[in-house]
């Protein structure tokens, strides 16, 4: 009965979908059930993005970070499908993540300056995965990594909503 059954990336699709419904209060039921969340906006990239609400260094984390979690194999990742585009605009638009987001990105670099003597994004893949790993999981995070978990966390889900309600992820 092959064509009949529903798509692993519909399955993904609508659960990143029903992830992002309890998060972003702002999502209406019509909009959430149509799934149409940012799919417009952000389909095509423009040559140089300006970021509405991170700065060019915080712009520059947040990609990193998004290309970090999808990455780009043999299939496209975060980078291509505009995740990073797709998160400042929704923190733009959710003042209650502003706050977490300027201290989450603030705490990496500081936790990674104290453990590496350099900013994340100074980083080799190497380190700047073993200092996320830990973040990934919660029976390897230690009491310093409290707050870089819970914005690690933020940061997945922003980065899993935004890849999978984009044209490429769906």
């Amino acid at each position: 009965m092959a064509g009949q059954g529903i798509q692993r990336r519909e399955v993904l699709r609508i659960l990143g979908t029903a992830a992002a419904a309890a998060h972003f209060p702002g999502f209406s039921k019509w909009g959430l059930a149509c799934g149409h969340i940012g799919n417009a906006a952000f389909q095509i990239k423009p040559a140089h993005y300006q970021p509405q609400f991170f700065t060019p260094a915080e712009y520059s984390l947040v990609e990193r970070l998004a290309d970090i979690i999808i990455p780009s194999d043999s299939t496209l990742g975060a980078k291509e499908a505009g995740v990073a585009e797709f998160i400042d605009f929704m923190v733009a638009h959710t003042p209650d993540d502003q706050y977490p987001f300027r201290m989450g990105l603030g705490w990496l670099n500081a936790r990674s300056e104290q453990i590496n003597g350099k900013a994340f994004l100074e980083l080799t893949s190497d380190q700047q995965n073993s200092l996320l790993t830990p973040l990934a999981y919660k029976n390897k995070t230690s009491p310093a990594d409290g707050d870089g978990r819970k914005f690690f966390l933020l940061m997945r889900n922003y980065t899993l909503t935004g890849f999978y309600t984009s044209e490429i992820g769906y």
